[in-house]
């Protein structure tokens, strides 16, 4: 994608903020990027993060069956945020759809997404606080946000036990 783009792993670096170094490891499979890396990279090309992650739809052109065990995830560092795609990227779908898993205490930040861009998440369980251009948004089971996500944005597990939700980003 990068050399169709006609971008220098030097070029892209300054365009997402990621290290060329980690670029080239990722390009050569030796690294798996973190969500918030794979977020700057795909929004330097102006994709959904999920482009990356599916396998490509076969069969049924007007179904698409994405199995659990198939699903691709990504997680943390440290492994207390975990995101899964919940359906197959296709170029002309206009949203994303994630299941979250957030373990007690874990924090991810999230970087602008392009421009236009927009979450609307609803908790399943536990407790998160969605913080969006530093105002916090407490929520429970339940609860749902829908907030403009081309600014810098970050969710928060203060419970005791693990959260989940589920976000379309459109």
């Amino acid at each position: 994608m990068r050399s169709q783009a006609g971008l220098s792993l030097e070029r892209l670096s300054k365009l997402a903020g990621v290290s060329r170094g980690m670029l080239s490891q990722i390009e050569l499979g030796r690294s798996a990027p973190t969500v918030t890396i794979l977020s700057r990279i795909a929004a330097t090309f102006e994709l959904p993060v999920a482009a990356f992650l599916a396998p490509s739809a076969a069969g049924n052109a007007r179904v698409a069956v994405l199995r659990l065990s198939e699903s691709q995830r990504l997680q943390s560092a440290d492994g207390k945020f975990v995101s899964r795609a919940l359906f197959p990227f296709q170029g002309t779908r206009k949203a994303e759809f994630y299941a979250l898993t957030l373990q007690p205490g874990c924090s991810h930040d999230s970087a602008p997404h392009g421009k236009g861009t927009a979450e609307n998440l609803v908790v399943a369980g536990g407790r998160l606080e969605v913080d969006v251009e530093s105002l916090v948004y407490a929520l429970e089971a339940g609860d749902s946000i829908h907030f403009a996500a081309d600014v810098p944005h970050s969710y928060r597990n203060p419970g005791s036990e693990a959260a989940t939700a589920y976000l379309v980003v459109s």
